[in-house]
């Protein structure tokens, strides 16, 4: 294993071995399907462009496409060689099939599949037969910004590079026009679960409970993380979190690749990677400094020079949601995080930004276990906790009498920044940060930061 002492020997040789990197096309996906029955599970934005790709190169094979809701795309209606699957029970036919193209978001834990199941999805194709170098990222939380940091020092250095995966951009879009690019890929550990083949450079940022409601416990979370680095060989590179213990989560012989941890600077440290610490002010707190090693560590693997690093760095431009600074308002100062669905992601906010006094939490409860949580909170600066359902309501019941902070339980967002602006000190912060996913009122957390957002101007007299 690489320590941070060793880190600059392991990289200096690198760049070298750039070409190894390359994987041959081999046989292709069209190929790898055309004999075979295909069922299409769900057709949301990737059912659509797995269909759509597959369409593009077979335009008369039979596929079936089921989903839950009742399918009324014209294209789809129209198709004479597609087959629809609608309704509560759609899921029944998937043993029926060759191959199952599983979009991300559906949960698969209560079904039995059959041995001779094929289930894959776009992930799984595009690292299988995409013939460029791949950076995965996967992890908790960290993982958007270390793949927009690594397409950042990538763009700056004039690399042929692309943002692809869960960031937004369905991966077979790039599946055409990638030969020879370096694909920087967000991997969610839905996407993870059922790809075989790993990236020639990994990165986990960390792992902490989370979609427990998607998996079968929090090893089935982890268990589908670690396929990042599952199929890497020698020549790949395994860059992980020097603050959590790797054999944790996976038996250390499964791991074939050169691997290179990374923490927060100490002595040890490397003087490049100390003098990135704090070098943008999009970049506040200890979780993002390592996000920048993260992305530097795979640049310089990629050659990338240490100038052209910090010069990409610089250019990253901060992303919504993502401790983002809403304004000042009436002396306050807002910030939306509603990225942030764990605990461990809202302390590590509060302690980016110093000067919290106000505290909004509360979302969906998933079963995460939040009594450390709550003795953080309890011991923190916080002065004004304002608490939404579902999680919100259970943590204010357990601070209660624990501490003499300002408990503020309320019905909506609408009241929470009501309240905010009511309690919150001048000078001081008021950070949304809900330790926990946003689907009981909201599509997802972007719709609940944006409504956050709304109404922080709307009181503020914007």
């Amino acid at each position: 294993m690489a320590s941070v002492m060793e880190l600059g020997k392991v990289l200096a040789g690198a760049a070298k071995t750039l070409e190894t990197l390359l994987t041959p096309a081999s046989e292709g996906f069209v190929e790898f399907i055309r004999d075979k029955s295909v069922l299409i599970m769900g057709f949301g934005r990737e059912g659509k462009s797995t269909y759509n790709y597959i369409r593009k190169y077979l335009p008369e094979k039979d596929l079936t496409v089921c989903d839950q809701t009742t399918l009324t795309d014209e294209t789809l209606v129209s198709d004479e060689h597609c087959t629809l699957v609608c309704g509560y029970d759609y899921m029944k036919v998937i043993n029926d099939y060759d191959i199952v193209f599983k979009s991300p978001g559906i949960s698969v834990r209560d079904v039995e599949i059959a041995p001779d199941t094929y289930v894959t999805c776009q992930l799984d194709m595009f690292m299988k037969y995409a013939p460029c170098v791949k950076v995965g990222i996967t992890g908790t939380k960290g993982k958007t910004t270390t793949s927009t940091l690594t397409h950042c020092i990538l763009k700056e250095a004039g690399v042929n590079t692309c943002l692809i995966g869960n960031i937004g951009v369905p991966v077979f879009e790039l599946m055409d026009e990638c030969e020879g690019m370096t694909a920087v890929i967000e991997m969610s550990s839905h996407q993870l679960e059922f790809t075989r083949t790993s990236p020639h450079i990994a990165i986990l940022t960390n792992i902490y409970e989370e979609h427990l409601d998607h998996y079968n416990g929090f090893e089935g979370y982890y268990g589908a993380k670690l396929n990042i680095v599952r199929g890497q060989s020698e020549g790949d590179f395994f860059i992980h979190n020097a603050e959590q213990d790797i054999s944790e989560f996976i038996n250390p012989d499964e791991i074939h690749s050169q691997q290179i941890t990374l923490g927060m600077p100490d002595e040890d440290t490397d003087t490049f990677l100390k003098s990135l610490v704090n070098i943008n002010p999009h970049l506040p707190g200890r979780h993002n400094a390592l996000d920048a090693f993260f992305a530097a560590t795979a640049a310089k693997i990629l050659g990338v020079s240490e100038n052209d690093i910090r010069a990409g760095l610089k250019t990253f431009e901060g992303i919504p949601h993502r401790l983002e600074h809403v304004g000042e308002f009436k002396g306050i100062t807002f910030y939306n995080d509603c990225i942030a669905t764990v605990p461990t992601a809202v302390m590590l906010g509060v302690e980016a930004l110093e000067r919290v006094n106000t505290l909004i939490i509360g979302g969906m409860d998933r079963g995460l276990d939040y009594s450390e949580f709550v003795d953080e909170l309890a011991e923190s600066d916080i002065e004004n906790i304002i608490c939404l359902p579902e999680t919100g309501h259970n943590i204010g019941k357990a601070l209660l009498g624990r501490c003499e902070k300002k408990i503020i339980k309320v019905d909506d967002m609408e009241g929470a920044v009501e309240a905010a602006y009511a309690n919150t000190a001048q000078g001081k912060i008021c950070l949304i940060s809900p330790a926990a996913s946003s689907y009981n009122y909201y599509k997802n957390f972007e719709h609940k930061g944006e409504h956050y957002k709304e109404l922080v101007r709307k009181f503020g007299g914007e």
